[in-house]
């Protein structure tokens, strides 16, 4: 892999390191005997120029709106493929065949429900209890219920935590939601689709049979697909620092659930959302966009631009599509949805926006579509989460089975007081 070299010079003393290559993407210049050759560290604040790790799941090349899922272009994966397929691409590296992808499916299924005594640990919460402070909590404590799946070291045991935390997530998520409204939890059925069971989960009640609509469940789906995996992004890059310390899984994506709270994150659909209807109507753009141009106001357009893609985000373009289905199939006229349309027609033709790289993003669509569905804004980013399980979960067993794999150790730049010594509390 690679056959260049690159030279760092310290204090005149010269040092060769050798530049791989990936399959596709930026070479790396491998630097991890610098600190032993030269006795100095890099400096990388985020670590947006370090690869943390070698992987052969998700690659996104943000300047040209690429998103790939081993090798599968995502808007392929999102308009022709279901999120259980996806899943088991993502664990297992290969799109299934028709018997594999019905034994997965099978599995998943029968692995829905929750040990009956988790029902009382919810009921340890306040109703008020964020939904995320409630699926942390959950999810960390199932190390405490599955004891036959905590064995790292096992290969078969980590599938089965994986096919746990794939298929228990929806319920835990549900039950989340019922838990704050007050209604009874519904156990799982086995004769529904991954995503139409958490469907009736959230919004059925024991009172009377739901019916689960194909456009929502469709919709869902896609947004369940878009969320899977984005590469070694500060959730996943904490569920394999928490990973490589030999942590049981459940505790390894607790730890990437309680990251992917932060509204820098996951949260940041939810503030999308509200910043369309803070802005209300289409008329009323225009006042937001000058106030988003003048650097001495506060205010910030949500739904923008990407930390990756400097291009179109390949997601935002079939969230685009879902979004006026499922406003289309539930009669709604939406004046958020105007406009969001409104806003990415002006930021798609608008100077300051293409200049600037600021084009829509997943975010921008996917809490519109969300809000439509009848998901309170508490629940988006745990929706996300349910999702982002399947890759968590697969960059978890790729970096178990890594034997180049450390635990993790940033470096830092020192710079506090000196060596100094303790002066006794009287003379200070």
């Amino acid at each position: 892999m690679g056959d260049g070299s690159a030279k760092v010079e310290i204090g005149g003393n010269a040092t060769d390191y050798k530049v791989r290559s990936g399959t596709v993407g930026p070479d790396v210049i491998d630097i991890r005997k610098l600190y032993a050759n030269t006795g100095a560290f890099t400096f990388d604040p985020g670590f947006t120029s370090t690869a943390s790790c070698e992987s052969t799941i998700t690659y996104i090349d943000g300047d040209e709106g690429i998103l790939l899922h081993r090798g599968y272009p995502i808007d392929q994966l999102a308009e022709q493929s279901s999120f259980m397929e996806v899943s088991y691409l993502l664990l297992n590296g290969e799109l299934p065949s028709k018997a594999e992808l019905e034994k997965f499916t099978y599995t998943i299924s029968r692995h829905t429900m929750l040990h009956e005594q988790l029902s009382t640990f919810y009921r340890g919460f306040r109703r008020d209890a964020h939904p995320m402070a409630i699926m942390c909590g959950v999810v960390g404590a199932l190390s405490a219920f599955y004891h036959d799946s905590t064995d790292i070291a096992d290969p078969h045991q980590r599938m089965v935590a994986s096919h746990r935390l794939i298929a228990k997530m929806p319920t835990i998520a549900a039950m989340a939601y019922k838990y704050s409204i007050g209604q009874p939890f519904l156990y799982p059925r086995n004769d529904l689709s991954y995503t139409g069971n958490f469907l009736r989960m959230t919004f059925g009640v024991p009172a009377e049979e739901y019916v689960v609509d194909p456009v929502i469940e469709d919709a869902m789906d896609k947004i369940f697909i878009l969320h899977a995996d984005h590469e070694q992004n500060a959730s996943t890059s904490t569920v394999r620092l928490a990973g490589s310390s030999g942590a049981n899984p459940f505790a390894c994506i607790a730890a990437g659930i309680a990251c992917l709270w932060g509204p820098a994150h996951g949260g940041a659909n939810e503030a999308a959302l509200n910043m369309l209807r803070e802005i209300g109507t289409p008329d009323r753009i225009p006042e937001y966009i000058a106030r988003a141009k003048n650097k001495d106001d506060p205010f910030r357009l949500m739904g923008f631009g990407h930390r990756v893609y400097k291009n179109f985000d390949p997601r935002a373009k079939v969230l685009s599509k879902a979004a006026t289905e499922v406003l289309d199939k539930m009669g709604r006229n939406d004046p958020v949805l105007d406009t969001a349309r409104e806003l990415e027609r002006i930021a798609l033709s608008d100077p300051y926006f293409i200049d600037k790289k600021l084009y829509p993003n997943v975010d921008f669509y996917s809490g519109v579509i969300l809000s439509a569905i009848g998901f309170p804004t508490t629940m988006f980013t745990v929706l996300f989460a349910l999702a982002r399980t399947v890759g968590w979960v697969a960059q978890w067993n790729e970096m178990i089975s890594d034997p180049e794999q450390k635990i993790g150790r940033p470096r830092q730049l020192y710079t506090g007081a000196a060596m100094r010594d303790y002066i006794q509390v009287g003379k200070r």
